[in-house]
């Protein structure tokens, strides 16, 4: 997947609030940070609404986040990006996480992994997938399908991932002890944040993410 604008050497940034209720000071704050940090380095800004986690999502959110951001001064460039509206962009992203068996079915339950003897916890982050279900390949989907089994598809985790905090340095993350495989794509037929952030940040051409 191609992003959609040109990396170089630009700095690009993203606004990415979720529409789950008022807003509150470190909201703001994290906002005007982003913001700073790409206008002072002469980026772009970009403005996401994260609405895919629907349980979670309030009506009329949406809108107020926007309004309170102008309220703040912020101001972002190009369209606002919805990602209730880009399900088919995250549906191709799956596909082709499947075509290099990158995924796999996994029809473990949460409370199925947090029984799980052999399922270490990781600090703050719950329990570590135990890999009950990574024997598994994309063609048995169709076999859980025909059983009426509801699954999830989860990431393989084959490599430590590293990047570059601007305070910390270099940062290297051992996703198998912090995690382990993790979703991408919910067993209810909605993509994972996992998935949509990553794909969202690809077609836009982040280079940085405040947090």
């Amino acid at each position: 997947m191609q992003p959609e604008v040109s990396r170089g050497s630009r700095v690009v940034g993203r606004l990415a609030p979720s529409p789950t209720g008022a807003q509150h000071v470190g909201n703001a704050r994290t906002y005007l940070i982003a913001w700073l940090s790409a206008r002072s380095q002469g980026g772009e800004l970009r403005l996401r609404i994260e609405d895919i986690d629907s349980p979670r999502v309030k009506a009329g959110a949406a809108d107020l986040l926007v309004e309170d951001l102008r309220w703040l001064g912020l101001d972002w460039d190009g369209p606002i990006v919805v990602q209730s509206q880009r399900l088919s962009v995250y549906r191709q992203a799956l596909q082709h996480l499947q075509a290099q068996e990158l995924v796999y079915p996994c029809t473990c339950s949460r409370s199925d992994i947090a029984l799980a003897a052999s399922a270490p916890h990781a600090e703050h982050e719950g329990p570590v997938y135990p890999g009950t279900c990574a024997g598994r390949q994309v063609a048995d989907a169709k076999l859980l399908q025909q059983q009426g089994r509801a699954y999830a598809w989860r990431f393989r985790v084959r490599h430590t991932p590293v990047f570059t905090d601007r305070l910390a340095g270099e940062v290297h993350l051992d996703l198998r002890r912090m995690g382990g495989d993790f979703v991408v794509w919910k067993n209810n037929n909605t993509p994972a944040y996992q998935l949509a952030v990553v794909v969202d940040d690809a077609a836009g051409g982040i280079t940085e993410v405040v947090r």
